[in-house]
């Protein structure tokens, strides 16, 4: 091939795996599920080939598993994932946090008020799903605003696997409300200036969420 040869568009097999992808996040495939090659193939109208590369790429981000002469899975994560990711991203999302208040310039703070109003709109609303998915902009926005791209490329690694529990710990009685109140103070510390308070808050916050899915999971037992 000539070096000079154009350079195509997005392959097909990626977005094939974007497609996926936010059908996993979304939970239309559920954690355990079976995926079904041939099924999802003959949907999108494509040849098993691009299938297959699709979920080879989401395999090498862990979001399915291959197994051996049984076929390809939606990664479930265990109790065990669970207790050991949440602590981590603390530590994670509490830097970004940090660092994020660290650089702020005023339009940056406004980005964040912005969301925030949203966050407080669909609160009052009880629309737990919307909130979560403004949650998880808000999370990314911070991340973006901390300007770092290692910790950015470690967090969003991880983050993906929080996708997949879908925020389910929301419908606890009391945590939408107390979310909110976490991110009230996340706020208050982004227009005050203050980012070891904002590194604390972030942190603090991951940690509540790891409770209230704990507790949860333990009623839903």
């Amino acid at each position: 091939m000539s070096k000079n040869a154009r350079i195509s568009t997005t392959a097909l097999y990626q977005e094939v795996a974007a497609r996926l992808r936010e059908r996993i996040y979304s939970q239309e495939l559920k954690p355990g599920e079976a995926i079904d090659e041939q099924s999802l193939a003959e949907k999108y109208g494509i040849s098993r080939t691009p299938m297959r590369e699709a979920l080879k790429v989401l395999h090498a981000e862990g979001l399915v598993v291959l197994e051996p002469r049984r076929g390809c899975f939606v990664t479930e994560l265990k109790e065990q994932d669970i207790d050991e990711l949440f602590p981590l991203m603390a530590l994670l999302e509490g830097r970004c946090a940090y660092e994020a208040v660290k650089k702020s310039k005023p339009a940056d703070i406004k980005r964040v008020e912005e969301l925030h109003n949203k966050l407080e709109k669909h609160a009052a609303a009880n629309n737990v799903e919307t909130y979560f998915e403004l949650n998880c902009l808000c999370h990314e926005l911070v991340q973006k605003l901390a300007c770092n791209n290692w910790l950015e490329r470690t967090t969003n690694d991880l983050r993906k696997f929080l996708k997949l529990m879908r925020g389910r710990q929301l419908y606890l009685p009391g945590r939408l409300q107390a979310s909110l109140a976490e991110h009230r103070m996340l706020l208050a510390a982004f227009q005050n200036g203050n980012p070891a308070a904002a590194e604390k808050i972030m942190h603090d916050h991951l940690i509540s969420q790891w409770e209230a899915l704990r507790e949860y999971d333990s009623l839903a037992k």
